[in-house]
């Protein structure tokens, strides 16, 4: 696909400075820009923009004057994701069942679905409108897909559970596996039987490799909107709100209730049976152990402030002086006495 500059600017409602007639045959990143390409920068990447080898960049509408061809625009990164997509249109997926998937008994599907060779649905489920089921992927027995929801290779979404609308599975997670329940009796591990499912709304996506327990009893919900990376745990019975973030490696215990709009950093970790309050932010590797109010900004273990994280760790450099100031003093009493 080839684009003028003056075509790009129309669409994105930007205002363009340079050559409109220039063309745009890709996107790419500042680093890797060549001619051709088209990038974008927000503050503090600006001057970097500058020396980039893309033919125009992509800038908030706040930088008034760039030596480059530009469209300038309120929000450069919203408006390169439509460019992404302009640039590069999605996969032709081919629609119908194949002969080599496996369907059970009582199974209903809407229309318009791709089930894909080796894909599995087991008895009593159904298939929305608009689904992609990749091979390999398992559907058990009375679960529901909500309809354009795409599942990748090898995903397992286990009996009784429910994926709503417009969802993205990505290859390998798991939803509905065991809740990690057990009761010990003389020095034996007796399994607690996890007779619950797990809910995901619509417009949630989920990365490689996660799992999502189901709950003891009742549900694990994932309310709409949320977005989980590759690698992540949610325990059984969690209620994760609207809109969180979670990164990489986190896990949260079970019975752990998070409000809309969170954030966890990587290799986050929560206790379970807590209260994370609504819009909170918490930085990589925090370890979260009580109740946190809503809108706080927390790092470190245990989980605290910000700032204070952050002044314990400045402090923290000067430990060994103080230590031998201590020990000389300990030294000078003792030779008093």
């Amino acid at each position: 696909m080839e684009k003028t500059l003056g075509e790009l600017a129309k669409i994105v409602e930007g205002r363009l400075a340079g050559d409109p007639t220039i063309v745009i045959n890709g996107v790419n990143s500042i680093d890797t820009a060549v001619d051709g390409d088209i990038t974008f920068a927000v503050d503090g990447h600006i001057s970097e923009a500058e020396k980039c080898k893309a033919s125009a960049i992509i800038l908030p509408s706040t930088v008034n004057e760039f030596p480059l061809p530009a469209v300038f625009v309120d929000n450069p990164r919203e408006v390169f994701i439509k460019l992404i997509k302009l640039f590069t249109p999605p996969l032709q997926i081919k629609r119908g069942i194949s002969d080599k998937a496996s369907i059970g008994a009582n199974v209903t599907i809407g229309k318009n679905v791709a089930i894909m060779p080796f894909a599995v649905i087991d008895d009593n489920a159904v298939i929305g409108d608009d689904v992609i089921l990749y091979p390999h992927v398992y559907i058990g027995q009375h679960v529901k897909i909500g309809s354009g929801t795409l599942l990748y290779s090898s995903v397992t979404v286990r009996e009784f559970c429910e994926v709503g609308k417009n969802v993205i599975v990505h290859s390998s997670a798991v939803i509905g596996s065991d809740g990690f329940g057990f009761v010990t009796k003389n020095g034996k591990h007796i399994k607690v039987p996890q007779i619950g499912n797990v809910v995901i709304e619509d417009n949630v996506e989920i990365g490689a490799h996660t799992g999502i327990d189901r709950a003891a009893m009742g549900s694990t919900y994932i309310r709409r909107g949320t977005k989980i990376d590759n690698l992540v745990h949610i325990g059984h019975s969690c209620d994760i709100g609207e809109n969180v973030l979670v990164v990489a490696q986190t896990g949260i215990s079970g019975s752990t209730k998070v409000g809309n709009n969170v954030t966890f950093g990587g290799q986050t970790g929560v206790v379970g049976h807590i209260n994370i309050g609504a819009g909170s932010v918490f930085a990589a590797r925090s370890g979260v152990i009580n109740n946190t109010p809503e809108g706080v900004f927390y790092a470190g273990f245990p989980a605290r402030p910000h700032q204070e994280w952050l002044r314990i760790i400045a402090a923290s450099v000067h430990l060994p002086q103080i230590l031998k100031k201590i020990r000389k003093r300990q030294r000078l009493e003792n030779t008093e006495k």
